[in-house]
């Protein structure tokens, strides 16, 4: 299948659109579903009509807000595979980094009403489930990581562990988050201390029962959606527990 490029934009004009886009994101993190195209435009420092000019609506901002986290998250886990000198610790930094990345806040946002099947979104969920089986055959490969783990269970751990506690009066949600997704990664390390129940979780199986797009479709980071729901009022920021 080939996938249509849009024509090359100028500088100045592609810098608008990156700042919309992250602008985007972090309005989804802070206001959830309800983040209007007006606040997006002004903390993006753009009027509403460059906005237009770049997105004819909020479906297709969503669809390239999902492809800026996949890209973001591959490009972590490419680097925490390259830089560390452990397998394990590459598994850490690449877990700690997704969390920093807002994940479990935007993984209900963007995981309905958008085309999963979109040949974007496909290669780049496809890069990203790469990127992180790599790290994870590494760790495996090193006998620091236990053999009944999947790329799935990965997946759901830091989606749920990520996501925001209802309301928005937990300040330090964010340190709580890397706490606990150090114990969970202390959990994963061999020996097993316990059998787990089941089998290792697949994105297939993660595909299946739409537990988060991102992940499978975010995942590995997020397949987006139009943000019809919103239980997801408010997102972790860059945590400072230890990793």
């Amino acid at each position: 299948m080939v996938i249509a490029h849009p024509p090359r934009l100028r500088a100045d004009a592609l810098r608008n659109r990156e700042r919309i886009v992250s602008a985007a994101r972090e309005a989804l993190v802070e206001y959830g579903a309800e983040s209007s195209l007006d606040e997006i435009a002004r903390r993006a420092g753009v009027g509403n009509a460059t906005l237009y000019r770049h997105f004819a609506d909020r479906r297709e901002l969503i669809h390239h807000v999902t492809l800026s986290v996949m890209a973001r998250l591959a490009d972590r886990a490419e680097a925490a595979r390259a830089e560390e000198p452990d397998a394990f610790r590459s598994l850490r930094r690449f877990v700690h980094d997704a969390a920093d990345e807002r994940i479990g806040a935007l993984c209900t946002l963007l995981e309905e009403g958008i085309d999963p099947g979109h040949p974007e979104l496909v290669a780049a969920r496809d890069r990203l489930d790469e990127q992180v089986e790599r790290i994870m055959a590494d760790a495996r490969a090193s006998g620091q990581l236990r053999d009944d783990i999947g790329l799935g269970d990965l997946i759901v751990a830091i989606t749920q562990l990520t996501r925001p506690l209802p309301g928005k009066g937990c300040a330090t949600f964010d340190q709580f988050v890397h706490r606990h997704l150090q114990l969970f990664l202390d959990g994963l390390m061999a020996p097993a201390r316990s059998e787990l129940p089941g089998s290792a979780a697949t994105l297939e199986d993660l595909r299946r029962h739409k537990h988060c797009s991102a992940s499978s479709g975010p995942g590995s980071a997020a397949d987006p959606g139009s943000a019809s729901g919103s239980d997801v009022e408010a997102g972790p920021g860059t945590g400072s527990g230890s990793r």
